[in-house]
């Protein structure tokens, strides 16, 4: 479990290294895609730090909203809710853009795929080896 490893034994390590994590998706996805924008790196980090509140606030919030929706779209409908957010961090921080909602949801996709393996590559990290 990551939750085992000593370096995420420390509150404010831990926090840091999931805003460091944020940061880099964003930016590879500003990398790979033309429809997100940084004006500056400061835009990229405070995009970052907010996309992250966003997602431990609001994403379970929405999730439980939209229950119904997201089981008769078989979960699809969890790319929507990443895409809104993905647009209300782009619309509440100033030199952050994202081009439109179909592109928030392509660069939406991208996020969760890339997050899901560095999830996987953390949490191998962190287990103890035998």
């Amino acid at each position: 479990m990551l939750n085992s490893s000593p370096i995420m034994g420390n509150d404010l390590l831990r926090f840091l290294v999931f805003w460091g994590l944020n940061v880099l998706v964003l930016w590879v996805a500003s990398e790979l895609f033309s429809s997100i924008q940084f004006s500056s790196t400061s835009t990229m980090l405070i995009s970052g730090l907010l996309f992250g509140v966003a997602h431990a606030v609001l994403k379970p919030i929405l999730i439980v909203l939209t229950l119904p929706v997201t089981v008769l779209t078989l979960g699809l409908f969890l790319l929507v809710i990443n895409a809104l957010i993905l647009l209300l961090v782009a619309w509440v921080v100033p030199g952050f853009h994202v081009a439109g909602f179909w592109q928030a949801v392509l660069v939406a996709l991208f996020i969760s795929v890339f997050s899901f393996v560095l999830n996987l590559l953390l949490s191998r990290a962190a287990q103890p080896q035998q």
